[in-house]
């Protein structure tokens, strides 16, 4: 007797769905839409959304008078804004309740100069704390700095130029100074260049009479062995832009007179007992755009090691 033998159908293979030329090309475009909109919305807030930054510095040269006593320092405004008239940087100030204001240069730009717009700043921070000033580079070429540094001495601010003050709190003192950026009397128009070594002859002549604990507002951070050099305490610097475009790990890609991949970018800088901390700035210039660096207000408290 035959058995009946029952085979079963193989189940068929499920076809594999694939995606349409059409389908893929959508894909495609909107992958690059949305990497697009991330880079503008990254670009929009890095120019636009101010940070603050904190510092410390221990010194037992400080006077136990000025313990905690708070700098606040701007750079670089080149005549832009941060809220409608200047209000997030001067709210911003306000919140950090400082002892005095430290301006260090480019408070205008040379190439679209507005002194009354950056005035309304000025007028404004003058209300919150003392504020001491000195030139950079774009004042100096703009044509418009005496202009600018008589609507400044008119609003009270302390211009510096190659001179110094004291500040005095409870019978003790700390010698602020400043120097003229170095494009009064050395620029070179066809190489966009200067003499270093004025630095130096403007700093002998801006720490006659000084004592103490002293502090050097100046523009150009690449000028540091300088300030070494005739035992500044801390200087305060800006003009690199933090590098303009900052990546991670490695930091700004250029800054003015130091090239690629700049020493001096950006932050705190030691050598022996000389400190200088370089400010991001808040406008732009030349170039537009910042990227990943946002515009920077710093705030630096000074720590009595006495």
């Amino acid at each position: 007797m035959e058995k009946e033998v029952i085979t079963k159908d193989k189940p068929k293979a499920k076809k594999k769905k694939t995606l349409s030329k059409k389908a893929k090309r959508l894909i495609i475009i909107l992958s690059v839409v949305a990497v697009l909109l991330f880079i503008t919305v990254w670009a929009i807030i890095g120019n636009t959304h101010l940070t603050v930054t904190a510092f410390s510095i221990e010194s037992e040269r400080i006077p136990k008078a000025f313990d905690g006593f708070k700098i606040a320092h701007v750079s670089d405004l080149h005549d832009s804004e941060i809220g409608e008239g200047h209000k997030t940087l001067i709210d911003k100030l306000k919140q950090s309740d400082p002892d005095i204001i430290a301006i260090t240069g480019d408070l205008i730009d040379r190439t679209r100069t507005d002194v009354e717009h950056s005035l309304v700043f000025v007028a404004e921070a003058v209300k919150i704390a003392p504020c001491y000033y000195v030139n950079g580079n774009h004042e100096i070429r703009s044509g418009k700095y005496e202009e600018l540094r008589a609507a400044l001495l008119d609003l009270g601010v302390t211009v510096l130029e190659n001179t110094n003050t004291k500040i005095e709190k409870d019978g003790e003192y700390i010698s602020v100074l400043g120097i003229n950026d170095p494009f009064l009397t050395t620029f070179d128009e066809t190489t966009y260049d200067y003499d270093a070594a004025i630095v130096g002859e403007y700093i002998k002549e801006a720490l006659v009479g000084t004592e103490g604990f002293k502090l050097l507002l100046a523009h150009h951070p690449e000028c540091f062995e300088y300030y070494c050099e005739y035992g500044i305490d801390l200087t305060l610097t800006g003009h690199a832009h933090g590098g303009q475009f900052r990546l991670p790990l490695i930091g700004g890609l250029y800054a003015p007179h130091q090239g690629v991949f700049p020493k001096y970018e950006a932050g705190l800088f030691e050598d022996g007992d000389a400190r200088m901390i370089v400010s991001r700035g808040i406008g732009n210039s030349s170039f537009p755009l910042r990227f990943n660096n946002n515009p920077e207000l710093i705030i630096i408290e000074l720590d009595s090691t006495r």
